[in-house]
């Protein structure tokens, strides 16, 4: 049987899950300043098969405004510079020298604004997850046996406060990405 503390304790896991996958997501979001996870969503066609651009090159970020990328191997240089071309993260790379550059353009105001509101929306799926692992161990709650009312009610108050918990972290961090993106 199932105890009460453990019900607990996998709502918090699935919470936590939840809360790492959106800083991951934001974490991709461009803002004015280059990052190395800028460049996790592109993937490349290399050896017949779609690869993360990072098993196929290194990627640093030398100065603030660009990224580049070292293929491994130099016969890729072309498809990394197409996968690049082709995301929608409205980038322009260059080859020299076999490292591919790729300048990060200014962000303008309208770009700024559609960023913010493509971050509410991920911090808003991020909330939802977290809602639904809350439900989730809540209905876990309901169905156990030779259990007092009393300790499910604790129970329930105890998943509110984690909830509140991971609520409250997301909107932290919503709260700084979308700053990072408005700062000029």
């Amino acid at each position: 049987m199932i105890a009460i503390p453990q019900i607990v304790k996998d709502c918090r896991t699935a919470m936590e899950k939840s809360l790492e996958s959106s800083k991951r997501e934001l974490a991709s979001i461009r803002t004015g300043k280059a990052t190395t996870s800028l460049l996790d969503t592109v993937r490349v066609d290399a050896y017949g098969q779609s690869m993360p651009i990072n098993q196929v090159g290194s990627v640093s970020a030398p100065e603030p405004r660009l990224l580049t990328v070292t293929p491994w191997d130099k016969g890729l240089v072309q498809a990394i510079e197409k996968a690049l071309r082709d995301s929608d993260l409205g980038l322009n790379p260059m080859t020299q020298n076999g490292v591919i550059r790729v300048p990060l353009p200014a962000l303008n105001e309208e770009r700024r604004k559609d960023l913010v509101k493509v971050v509410h929306k991920l911090a808003e799926e991020a909330r939802i997850g977290i809602r639904h692992a809350r439900t989730e161990c809540r209905d876990k709650l309901k169905k156990l046996d030779k259990v007092s009312e009393d300790d499910v009610k604790h129970a329930e108050k105890d998943l509110q406060k984690v909830h509140d918990e991971f609520i409250g972290k997301i909107d932290e961090l919503l709260k700084g990405k979308e700053a990072e993106i408005m700062e000029v």
